[in-house]
């Protein structure tokens, strides 16, 4: 059965628009604040042979943004539209969508897909706002943000108590990375011949990061310090969680229909690892070393460190490898799966994302398109429009504004802001337009 539907698939048209022969599986896995060049190949120095492979045998898309923070990207993914039609630009514990809300998880469940989420949730820190609630079969990990590696609790407080299986809070032993790769793989060892959608936010590499034994011996010996050896840890111990997710594919003979997703949430931080939040308190002491460079900019920024991050593809016989150049988004995810499921919306789900499919196979030709990003606390922001962009930063009663040309200067070091007059014209009218389209599905009490 399972080879049928792999020669099923094998013989189906690769144009977005045309129908797929059979459903295809997904499989979603999200990377917790890894910076464009903490990976081997964007020359970090920490090994990443897992995710080399899958770079080698998929398609990296180069120029993939996320929002600058946590919460905002996962918002962004799972209903296809910019984090701040929800009132959202901060990690927050407070339910992020409407009841109402149709999801991912929602669309897909409507057309037959199983689905599951193993990880980080963030959008709505209680049992009563979880994953279940908006179209996840199975859920499984924190309800709130990053935990401690060994506790998985959360910041101190009100939502400490995190660590979930379905809407009962639970406590167990072991690692947090291992303990959500366990839980997929499980779920994978268990399907059958429904389609399916599995969402892997892993909490690696946000702080605090603390490692086991093997993983910190196996650190280059360059790499010195307690925080940067730990750290480094943390980023292989992730690499090889996925490579673990990956073998079960191939051996519950899913992998031939299945379209794998990496990405992060955002780029890398630099904050203190042991910020004295977590209930824990028995962190390494330090700054955490994420890496963004050429990239400017860091976790929560607008510049491009903060929200460009690596990004790959991987479909065996259904994209070729190789790199994908143009502007790509989180909220694009949401139409593209929705079109290979053959989900269509009953009403206007005012996506903001669009298909990448026939992009990505090469059906159709990149044009110009306009991206938009809301930063913590609404104070700062971004535009692009084509391959310029447009940055204001909120200082004092003001805002302080630069124009770049991301195809000439990608690292964003020359700022065009005085000698592009009609560009800037054209950037903040855009800006404008696209900020007027916000805090239009702002969840309350009542919905």
């Amino acid at each position: 059965m399972r080879m049928l539907k792999s020669v099923a698939l094998m013989l189906a048209g690769l144009g977005g628009g045309m129908a797929m022969a059979t459903q295809p599986n997904f499989v979603f896995i999200m990377a917790d604040d890894l910076g464009w060049a903490d990976v081997d190949f964007h020359g970090g120095n920490t090994p990443t042979p897992e995710l080399d492979r899958l770079r080698k045998a998929g398609m990296e898309l180069t120029q993939h943004y996320v929002a600058p923070v946590c919460t905002p990207t996962r918002a962004g993914l799972l209903s296809g539209r910019f984090w701040s039609r929800f009132g959202v630009a901060n990690p927050r514990n407070e339910r992020t969508y409407p009841f109402d809300t149709m999801t991912l998880a929602r669309a897909l469940k409507s057309v037959g897909y199983e689905t599951c989420l193993t990880g980080k949730w963030h959008l709505g820190s209680r049992p009563e706002w979880g994953p279940n609630h908006f179209g996840f079969d199975h859920s499984y990990g924190s309800l709130a943000g990053g935990v401690g590696p060994y506790d998985h609790s959360y910041k101190k407080g009100e939502y400490a108590a995190t660590w979930h299986r379905n809407e009962t809070l639970i406590t167990e032993e072991g690692h947090v990375t291992d303990l959500i790769t366990a839980e997929a793989v499980r779920w994978l060892e268990g399907r059958g011949e429904r389609p399916f959608f599995l969402y892997v936010p892993f909490t690696a590499v946000h702080l605090p990061v603390k490692e086991p034994k093997p993983y910190l011996d196996a650190v280059p010996e360059a790499i010195q310090g307690e925080v940067p050896r730990h750290y480094s840890a943390c980023i292989r111990h992730l690499d090889e969680s996925v490579g673990k997710i990956l073998a079960a594919l191939e051996r519950t003979g899913h992998a031939a229909d299945t379209l794998v997703i990496f990405t992060s949430d955002n780029g890398g931080s630099t904050s203190e690892n042991n910020d004295s939040k977590y209930p824990a308190d028995d962190y390494p002491e330090g700054n955490i070393p994420g890496n963004n460079l050429p990239l400017r900019g860091k976790k929560g920024d607008v510049f491009e460190g903060g929200i460009r991050v690596p990004t790959l593809a991987w479909w065996p016989g259904r994209l070729n490898p190789g790199r994908f150049e143009g502007a790509a988004h989180i909220v694009d995810w949401m139409p593209t799966l929705c079109g290979l499921a053959g989900y269509k919306p009953e009403r206007d789900l005012k996506w903001d994302g669009q298909d990448l499919w026939p992009l990505l196979t090469g059906q159709a030709t990149v044009g110009e398109r306009t991206l938009y990003w809301q930063g913590p606390g609404f104070r700062a922001k971004a535009v692009r429009v084509g391959d310029w962009k447009l940055t204001a930063v909120r200082e004092g009663a003001g805002w302080k504004e630069e124009l770049f040309d991301l195809a000439a200067d990608p690292s964003e070091t020359r700022d065009l802001f005085a000698e592009e007059p009609e560009r800037l014209a054209q950037l903040r009218a855009a800006l404008q337009k696209l900020e007027a389209g916000d805090r239009d599905a702002v969840a309350t009490e009542k919905n």
